[in-house]
């Protein structure tokens, strides 16, 4: 058999299309604040993207160019400003920042209101209390979106999610628990890997290790989420050999288009959200 590639393009354009419609019926445009620190290539393609994906749902994006050498004082005092400016919705800071600025210090700094990647430590513990309404952080809650397109009721089944990052593995690994899976966080630590990942009806690989999950990994008719992006000398590879995972699995995500288009989704979607919470009747 061959398994189903789950398209996050696909998915993530569905969304869009209907919080367009959403934003349609509302009073005023969303805004979203996006902050990046310094002139790292990859985090300007970022944040170019997520302004595209603004535009064409009808979000209005709003980015702030902090040159490399801003302090800690003054990007403090454009993180206050921006909490305190009704307009502004939603509150982003792109990622890495300068090596003299601490992302740990930084981003509580965020209101959790406007905290629509959902890091602030508020949100957070909300998560783990099975807050509905707590913004979830939008790669493990594009994730979740995925794997329900495939299985809406995962009730039960057997996860391992291989990463246990504040950004990706333990957040999903929440959210499986919510869902009721029984989840399994492993790491570089774990012992008999592939034996543990043959476990996993649902497998999830975040670890930044091209090509690291194999067909011994994997458990036949099993559902397979890459969140990996690594460049190699051979071109964009995930976590997980898709050729391998195309014969054993039932379901897998390609890389490109599988887990990054959700997660630019899901950062929209959180961002209507936060205007719809701060502008209730």
């Amino acid at each position: 058999m061959t398994a189903q590639i789950l398209d996050g393009k696909k998915l993530a354009q569905t969304v869009k299309e209907e919080l367009k419609t959403k934003i349609a019926a509302l009073p005023s445009a969303p805004a979203l604040a996006v902050i990046i620190v310094g002139t790292d290539p990859a985090s300007e393609i970022y944040v170019r993207n997520k302004e595209k994906a603004c535009q064409a749902v009808g979000i209005a994006p709003q980015t702030h160019k902090l040159p490399a050498e801003t302090s800690k004082e003054e990007l403090a005092a454009l993180i206050k400003r921006l909490n305190n400016t009704p307009d502004i919705n939603g509150i982003l800071i792109q990622l890495p920042l300068p090596a003299h600025l601490n992302a740990a210090e930084i981003l509580p700094l965020i209101s959790p209101e406007k905290d629509v990647d959902g890091f602030h430590p508020v949100n957070v513990g909300k998560l783990l209390q099975k807050d509905t309404e707590t913004f979830i952080p939008c790669t493990p809650k594009g994730i979740i979106k995925l794997i329900k397109s495939a299985k809406p009721d995962i009730t039960g089944l057997n996860a391992v999610v291989i990463g246990r990052s504040q950004i990706v593995g333990l957040p999903v690994a929440h959210l499986l628990l919510n869902e009721n899976c029984t989840v399994t966080v492993a790491h570089s630590k774990t012992k008999n890997l592939p034996e543990l990942c043959r476990t996993a009806d649902i497998l999830v690989a975040a670890v930044g290790k091209p090509e690291l999950v194999t067909k011994e990994y994997i458990k036949p008719d099993s559902l397979i989420i890459d969140v990996g992006i690594n460049r190699t000398a051979n071109g964009l590879k995930g976590d997980v050999n898709f050729a391998d995972a195309l014969e054993t699995a039932a379901y897998v995500t390609p890389v490109p288009g599988g887990v990054g288009p959700m997660t630019i989704a899901m950062l929209l979607d959180n961002t209507v959200a936060a205007y719809l919470k701060q502008n209730r009747p």
